[in-house]
Parts: C-alpha cells; sequence; structure tokens
C-alpha cells in the first residue's frame, strides 16, 4: 500500500481519478477479517505492556513489521490535528470550511455532511458516491483533480490503516493532513497506524466489547508471517523487494463466525513451542538502515490523541537478540479500563522532541543483550520470570490436558505449581472473573 498521488501537469485528471480504486479499498474493510484469530490474538493481548503474551513469552507487532507488511513509512511527522477533539462550534465551523475547501463542494453540502457527522466523521459512503458515481451519472462539474485525489486518499485511510468499528465513517480531521499532497509522504503513517491499532486492541479486550477496529489486514498479515496456524494461502503472485509483504498471504475468510475454530486456535496456540514460531521473517530481507534502527526505539507513539507506548525490550527475539527480563511498562498518566469501549481510556504522556530525536532513544547494545544463535532463545531466568507475572494459557488447565508451557521449564514441580496457580487466578493485571469469561467468550 501506497499514497503515490498523481499531480497537475503530470498526466492525471479528474476522470483518472474517478475510478477511484474503491473496490480497493472495500476488500479491507473489516467485514473481511478471520474472526476466530482475530479473537484468539485480541484475548492474549495485554494493554499494558502492548504486547501478545504467549506460553513461552511476549511477543508484538514491531514498527519494522509495519514497515516490511505494509511498505509505509514509519518516521516521519506525527499525526495530530488541532480542534477536531471535541465537537463544539469552533470544531463545527472548522471543519465545514475544511470539507469546503479540500473537497471542491459547497459551504452547504459541507455543512449538510458536517451537521450529520457532528462535527468529525462523515460517511463512507457520501465519498464513494460523490466522487465515483455509477457510470452515466458524473457531475459535470467535476471537482479538480487535487481534490479528487484527498478524497480518495480519505477513503483509503479510512478503510485501511484507520478503520473505525463501523466500516462506514470517515475522520474529517484527517482531511486537515491532505491539504499539501506534496507533504502526505512526510507522516510517520506506520507508527500512527500502529498506536492506532494498539489502543483498539486494548479496548478490544474488555470483556463487554465484542468489536475492534483498526487495521486487521496488518494483524493477520504478521499473525500468518510468524506463525504457521494453516489459515492462509500463499499468494504465488508475491515478489519480495516489490509488493507489500501483507500480500504475500491469501486470506481464508468464512461468513460466519465458527466458535469450534476459536477453540482449535486457542488450544494450538497454548501447545505452542517457542521453537514452532518464526520469530524473524525478515532475516533475509533486512538490510541495514533507519527502519532496522528504528525497530529499537523505546517509546511513546502518537495518532491524534491516542499515545501508546513501544516496548522494543520486550520483544528482543523478534529481532534476532536473545530475551532477557525487561524493565517495567511505562505507567500511564491516567487509566480507565471498564467493562465497555467507552469505558476505555487510557493517557500516557508524549515528549515531541523525544519522537524527532528518536535515535537518541533506540535500546542501547547492552538492553539488546546478545545475538541469538537460535532465534527462539531467551536467558535462563526469562521464562520463571514471565510465569509469575503472566497468563501463558487461555484455556484453564484443571479442564484441559496439561498443556506444556515450554520445553525450558519442563520440571513437573514448577509446571505443577503454575498449573494450580493459574486455575486459581488470571495474572496480575486482570481480575479472577475476567480470567473465567474468557474461555466462554465467543469470537468478535
Amino acid at each position: 500500500m501506497g499514497f503515490t498521488v498523481v499531480s497537475p501537469g503530470h498526466g492525471g485528471t479528474s476522470e483518472d481519478y474517478s475510478a477511484f480504486r474503491v473496490e480497493y479499498a472495500d476488500r479491507l474493510l473489516l467485514r473481511k477479517a478471520n474472526k476466530e484469530l482475530i479473537s484468539a490474538f485480541v484475548e492474549r493481548w495485554q494493554p499494558e505492556t502492548n504486547t501478545f503474551h504467549l506460553p513461552f513469552g511476549e511477543m508484538s507487532i514491531s514498527l519494522e513489521d509495519v514497515s516490511f507488511l505494509l511498505k509505509i513509512p514509519v518516521t516521519g511527522k506525527v499525526v495530530e490535528v488541532e480542534n477536531f477533539a471535541r465537537y463544539t462550534e469552533e470544531s463545527r465551523s472548522g471543519a465545514i470550511k475544511m470539507v469546503s475547501n479540500l473537497l471542491g463542494v459547497s459551504v452547504e453540502e459541507a455543512e449538510e455532511e458536517v451537521n450529520i457527522a457532528r462535527g468529525s466523521q462523515s460517511a463512507k459512503h457520501w465519498l464513494k458516491s460523490r466522487w465515483c458515481p455509477k457510470a452515466g451519472s458524473r457531475p459535470r462539474n467535476y471537482p479538480p483533480v487535487e481534490c479528487t485525489a484527498r478524497a480518495y486518499l480519505l477513503y483509503l485511510l479510512s478503510c485501511t490503516l484507520f478503520a473505525d468499528k463501523s466500516g462506514s465513517r470517515v475522520s474529517i480531521a484527517l482531511l486537515k493532513l491532505l491539504e499539501d499532497l506534496d507533504d502526505v509522504g512526510n507522516y510517520a503513517w506506520g507508527a500512527v497506524a500502529l498506536a492506532y491499532l494498539y489502543r483498539h486492541l486494548g479496548s478490544a479486550t474488555r470483556v463487554l466489547v465484542s468489536r475492534i477496529a483498526g487495521y486487521l489486514t496488518l494483524l493477520e498479515g504478521w499473525v500468518y508471517d510468524h506463525f504457521k496456524l494453516g489459515l492462509a494461502t500463499p499468494n504465488a503472485k508475491y515478489l519480495d523487494y516489490v509488493h507489500p509483504r501483507v500480500s504475500r498471504w491469501i486470506q481464508k475468510h468464512e461468513t460466519v463466525a465458527n466458535v469450534d475454530k476459536l477453540g482449535a486456535i486457542r488450544r494450538t496456540l497454548d501447545r505452542l513451542r517457542p521453537s514452532e514460531v518464526t520469530w524473524d521473517p525478515y532475516v533475509n530481507l533486512r538490510e541495514n538502515g533507519v527502519v532496522q534502527a528504528m525497530a529499537f526505539y523505546s517509546g511513546k507513539i502518537k495518532y491524534m490523541d491516542v499515545v501508546e507506548p513501544y516496548h522494543p525490550e520486550r520483544i528482543l527475539r523478534q529481532f534476532g537478540h536473545v530475551q532477557s527480563i525487561p524493565d517495567p511498562p511505562y505507567r500511564p498518566l491516567e487509566a480507565h479500563r471498564g467493562p465497555f469501549a467507552k469505558k476505555y481510556s487510557v493517557k500516557y504522556g508524549f515528549k515531541q522532541d523525544n519522537w524527532e530525536r528518536w535515535r537518541n532513544h533506540v535500546l542501547a547494545p547492552e538492553v539488546r543483550g546478545e545475538k541469538a544463535v537460535f532465534e527462539f532463545l531467551a536467558t535462563p531466568e526469562y521464562l520463571p520470570w514471565f510465569v509469575k507475572v503472566s497468563h501463558p494459557v487461555i484455556t484453564n488447565p484443571s479442564f484441559e490436558d496439561l498443556v506444556m508451557v515450554a520445553s525450558t521449564i519442563a520440571d513437573n514441580e514448577i509446571l505443577e505449581r503454575n498449573r494450580q496457580r493459574w486455575t486459581r487466578r488470571c495474572d496480575g493485571w486482570t481480575s479472577p472473573q475476567r480470567c473465567l469469561r474468557l474461555t466462554r467468550r465467543g469470537p468478535l
């Protein structure tokens, strides 16, 4: 996926954009996600660390993953727009003016759309019908090519990186970022999309939340690259160094969620050994450069008013290093993780200077540790520490066959002690009640 835009003087016309490639964006909507696969990994997400907790330790979607999977920049300007966080008269009038000027529509049409959306969101069907009309219904006064390009990019972003739960709305605030089309490529779209996905993964872990937002194609592509679950077919047309890596797989989608399939994925992950994971799928593709260095950035990433911690020290095995016990995660300034999505509110501090000077905030060599001879290696202290602070399995061990957590802690006494502890309580972050509900929960 990319953000190449044809500008006037380069052969582009408004007629070229009227095709809009809507069929491409539409294929990436939420309804196409593999519900069972997403559910199985959401259950293992810990929002305090922004990592998936598996039987042998932590894994997560890194900035390097995003760069390889989507081929979009992970460095650059932060995506933020002032005065759009709340619906006020100021934000309303600003939105009307922006929609009219940047999309080339009348003030009346812009006002009608903004009033319906209450200042912050617009409907995708309005963009689709207005800029991609059916054959024979194209308006005579077609908007300028720049306006049509912005409409297309706004539609594309809302279908991919910033998809919401409805699958039908567009954030008008994003339009502000498309004002200067020559500047679109200077934003850190990869880091921004990752922050957005992190936040919605955290929200989806709440027991009364049944839907998830974010670019789920990114999440699925990450799973297919790291885990051999037999849920995707290799794409014979894929070419390394040419296509985004996410197109390496052809997803198998079902129209109806299957609870039995979800249970099967849960049990597979519960029994998974570290040697069965592809920790570093880019080992033969990686080149020394900005992306590899940026993957070790330790700090916060941001999208609008959403700030999320990024902890590469917790997933060192994904970069070919021996995993050691990490430092405690960042503490939020304020956190309310209620059972509903509307009750989920987490605020972290963010320093713009730290992001702009990210090279000063990468992991030191001593923190990265040694290069791993075998990519799944961890220090002897790591796994015993991990099982003390986490809940490595989802299936309740008292109702299932004994789950082998990892071959490195196969001592029967340790396994039995931890099995009893997992039966008594869930983990250090969530309640025992939620632990019990996890096994009863259906697909998203």
